[in-house]
């Protein structure tokens, strides 16, 4: 019997990922500057207030004001209007310097021996239905809100749109987990006052469904634009009117959006967050390296569908343990536990090992703090940083290296595929 399975997105305009997005460009300038830098940032936005609290041991001085305001301002909050604006909102920095008692556990004089920066267990998961190894459902809910960014900033099309937007995706699935068709999709986005609600309602109804679904569905392969039929359901702003929004309408924090972030509720989530950590803590650094294991089994033909855990304890260089589940979609003649055996030998699982595998002590993180961490297009970028003593350092480094396949070939040898 068929089911219906459902994944949702927020935009970068929402509190939360705005919050989100403070807190990596925080990271991003503190290793742009220190590559060793240790930062844990959260960050909370409310009507016209952000608030930055945190642990860091760093070389080098931030900005942090100034740096949240660009991050703001970057985004879209750029009216009085909004109750949350770049140049106006009042900022508070409660950071202070990492806890000794922590530091003793991960750092070491040799740095192949780092330790777990905490204990705890990630996850990561890919599938072949879609071309980014992603679920659909998730990708087609990022794609609605990127796409809707883009329209907002054109304003051309659409010239009514503010930043905070969500978007959610229901997919119908057969027994047999291939796609028929799209169920559902709600599109809730901010918006500019108008004179009359219900012309309001009725003029971003038509224009999220005449003119940002077909952007959206000209993006994906032909199969995939078989999926919208003229049943869908479209639910656009069902609460009504959408003025209000922002860290005005709700209160933001670092890393609520864990699920968006990651697989839209398929697969697994070992609860930690990734905005605002520097890559010694393995909630980050691990989560990327299991998502990097998922893709290349996949891509390798090993199975179709893969969830791979990992798990460690604070301070402790070897994983307490990898855990892998393909669903019964395995294309090779092994259990489970023992394809887990042999990702063990190709992948270094070690606190060390991951960040000089992925290169994660460069500063690629703010990208990653909107429309997912996963799924997206690895590229080699150069972005200019500004430390807090007016030093400017231009930088070039590789985005989203998780998401390469450069293990494709050595997953093949190994399973003799």
């Amino acid at each position: 019997m068929s089911y219906l399975f459902t994944s949702e997105s927020v935009s970068e305009g929402h509190p939360d990922k705005i919050a989100d997005q403070i807190s990596d460009a925080l990271v991003d300038h503190f290793l742009a500057f220190d590559p060793q830098s240790k930062v844990a940032c959260e960050t909370l936005v409310t009507t016209g207030q952000v608030v930055l609290a945190g642990e860091v041991k760093s070389k080098t001085y931030l900005d942090v004001q100034q740096l949240a305001r660009d991050v703001i301002k970057r985004i879209g909050y750029t009216r009085s209007e909004y109750m949350f604006e770049a140049n106006s909102c009042g900022i508070l920095s409660a950071i202070h310097e990492q806890s000794p008692d922590i530091n003793q556990g991960v750092d070491r004089q040799d740095p192949r021996l780092q330790g777990a920066g905490d204990q705890g267990m990630m996850f990561g998961y890919a599938t072949d239905e879609t071309a980014n190894y992603m679920p659909l459902a998730l990708d087609i809910s990022h794609r609605i809100l990127i796409e809707l960014a883009a329209m907002r900033r054109e304003n051309k099309e659409i010239t009514y749109l503010r930043p905070d937007a969500k978007a959610q995706v229901t997919i119908e699935y057969s027994d047999d987990n291939q796609p028929i068709r799209i169920d559902a999709i709600v599109v809730s986005t901010q918006h500019d006052d108008f004179d009359e609600e219900a012309a309001m309602l009725g003029k971003i109804k038509k224009d999220i469904i005449e003119l940002l679904i077909p952007r959206v569905k000209a993006q994906l392969s032909p199969e995939l634009q078989k999926l919208f039929t003229d049943d869908i359901k479209y639910h656009i702003n069902p609460t009504g009117k959408f003025v209000i929004g922002g860290p005005h309408g709700d209160a933001g924090l670092t890393g609520r959006k864990i699920i968006v972030d990651t697989y839209g509720g398929k697969g697994a989530h070992g609860g930690g967050a990734f905005s605002g950590k520097d890559p010694s803590k393995v909630d980050r650094s691990a989560a990327y390296a299991t998502r990097h294991i998922a893709k290349n089994l996949v891509a390798a033909g090993v199975c179709k569908e893969v969830l791979v855990q990992v798990s460690y304890a604070i301070g402790v260089v070897e994983p307490m343990g990898i855990f892998v589940d393909t669903y019964g979609t395995a294309n090779v003649d092994l259990t489970d536990g023992e394809i887990a055996k042999k990702v063990q030998d190709i992948f270094d699982m070690t606190p060390y090992g991951i960040e000089t595998r992925l290169k994660l002590r460069t500063p690629m993180y703010q990208d990653a703090a909107a429309y997912g961490h996963m799924g997206r297009k690895p590229e080699t970028v150069t972005r200019s940083f500004t430390n807090g003593e007016g030093e400017t350092k231009e930088i070039t480094f590789e985005t989203f290296t998780w998401e390469k396949l450069d293990y494709v070939d050595r997953v093949k040898e190994s399973f003799g595929l």
